[in-house]
């Protein structure tokens, strides 16, 4: 098999856990060689691979969402709500 060939064949079976372990030593290799910087590089991929280099989103507004069904629901029991919102819907679409 061609060499060129070869190492993609290795780079497929590489795991997120893989890659993580080879920047932990990369990492411990920096600090015992008192590289400060490389140390750094290497922690920023970690966070970049797992994902903590992002802020995380939270919906502040999930509990306060209807379902489809229960909306359809609020239709069918409010005969006055349902001239208003085929209006609404008529001038903004």
């Amino acid at each position: 098999m061609n060499n060129k060939y070869r190492g993609k064949q290795t780079m497929t079976r590489l795991t997120l856990d893989d890659l993580l372990d080879q920047l932990e030593q990369a990492r411990q290799i920096a600090i015992d060689d008192r590289k400060p910087t490389a140390m750094i590089q290497a922690t920023a991929m970690m966070a970049k691979l797992t994902g903590y280099d992002r802020p995380q989103l939270k919906d502040v507004n999930a509990d306060q969402v209807q379902t489809i069904s229960d909306l359809m629901d609020e239709l069918a029991n409010d005969d006055q709500l349902l001239p208003q919102r085929i209006s609404h819907a008529q001038d903004e679409y």
